[in-house]
């Protein structure tokens, strides 16, 4: 693979010493949004843009850091590694490697080049492809048998705990399970999961709005604590309930009284979004395409009106990709407040597609739109192995 040899050469050319390259991929939800830390069903799949990550071993417990996607570098000692967050890049691994070191992997130290092209900022979890290329390279140089699962749970709680990112499972999980020409329905409770076919002849076309409204982060975690406070509330009349994956809508509709109408909206959302994760699936699994336009333009509906994630300018590219020719559904993806959308376009008229709607876009929004055409990919794994010497650093 040329991007992995052409990794290991700028490995070589700054460390001097052997190293093996891991990948992990970003991803995009079909459809599923905001259901995945309510132990909810959400449909994602791995994309072909990577965290790319040439690793070699170290002879001391450190840990040598270079992104070339921000040109800086970053030492850090394994021994005594504490949550000491920074808002910056350096978080990502480095929580990571906090996380397995809790979790009992006594990790070898190690220099580390990164290098990514999962597009930042725009919802296609960028974050979630540095924390499991890292992990899966951090075990494997220590020589500890890779569990996907294991390791996407804790690059989560790298990111829940070290980050401050209260994100759900999703990204990590589908950055370490994905599979070619396939999503995977996962339940995020019990972490079981299928692969979903995805169509011959339709593209996944991600169009990225280029922007990203600043309130975006702290609102997630403001929609995560209205969800838990509509939990709270609810479990009053109907005891059983965990989340909001244990209500159903009659639920939800005769215990409406006990909710303010900002957590009804909130919780209303999810339990709504639960079902059209799962329709979706079947549609895919049975062949039945034609479905899906209703259900994801309902998903996005709900995320603009009772979730309260859209903004004007996901809005209108929804808009626009619903007038096109060839366009089977098309809907926002990702946490909200900007980032992308998702359509499912017919591959035959992919390009015209993509021409259409960012002129139109930018006609309406002064912004030029980026178009990434995509199929689903593989998740995370090892690449390839070279040198320029067989001795490893200390320095």
């Amino acid at each position: 693979m040329d991007q992995a040899r052409e990794l290991l050469a700028k490995f070589n050319s700054r460390f001097r010493s052997a190293a093996t390259v891991y990948r992990a991929p970003g991803r995009v939800n079909l459809i599923g949004e905001h259901t995945d830390y309510n132990d909810g069903f959400v449909l994602p799949a791995a994309i072909g843009f990577s965290c790319w990550v040439a690793m070699g071993a170290r002879n001391d417990r450190k840990l040598v850091l270079y992104s070339e996607n921000f040109d800086e570098s970053l030492e850090a000692a394994l021994d005594g590694l504490r949550i000491h967050a920074t808002g910056k890049w350096a978080d990502y691994p480095l929580g990571v490697a906090w996380a397995l070191e809790q979790a009992g992997f006594r990790l070898r130290g190690a220099n580390l080049y990164i290098q990514g092209d999962v597009p930042l900022g725009a919802g296609l979890s960028s974050s979630a492809a540095v924390e499991v290329s890292t992990g899966y390279g951090l075990l494997d140089l220590a020589e500890y048998p890779i569990e996907a699962t294991k390791l996407a749970l804790l690059c989560q709680k790298a990111e829940n705990e070290f980050v401050g990112a209260r994100c759900g499972i999703m990204d990590q999980f589908v950055s370490c399970h994905g599979r070619a020409g396939s999503a995977l329905l996962l339940d995020c409770r019990s972490l079981d999961f299928r692969s979903v076919p995805l169509p011959a002849g339709v593209q996944l076309v991600i169009c990225n709005t280029m922007v990203q409204h600043k309130l975006g982060t702290g609102e997630y975690n403001v929609r995560r604590m209205q969800c838990e406070e509509g939990v709270r509330a609810l479990s009053k009349t109907l005891p059983g309930i965990r989340a909001l994956r244990d209500v159903s809508l009659a639920d939800l509709e005769s215990n409406r009284s006990f909710l303010s109408e900002t957590v009804y909206k909130r919780c209303r959302h999810v339990v709504s979004e639960n079902a059209r994760a799962r329709e979706v699936a079947l549609a895919l699994q049975s062949g039945k395409i034609e479905s899906l336009r209703s259900i994801m333009a309902e998903s996005h509906r709900s995320l603009r009106d009772d979730f309260e994630v859209s903004c004007r300018e996901l809005d209108i590219m929804v808009d626009l990709a619903m007038k096109q020719a060839g366009i089977l559904a098309a809907r926002m993806t990702g946490g909200g407040f900007g980032g992308c959308t998702i359509n499912l376009v017919k591959a035959a008229d992919s390009e015209e597609f993509r021409q259409r709607v960012a002129q139109g876009y930018e006609a309406a929004t002064g912004h030029h739109p980026r178009m990434y055409v995509c199929e689903a990919s593989q998740g995370a794994e090892k690449v390839e192995s070279g040198a320029i010497g067989t001795k490893v650093s200390s320095s």
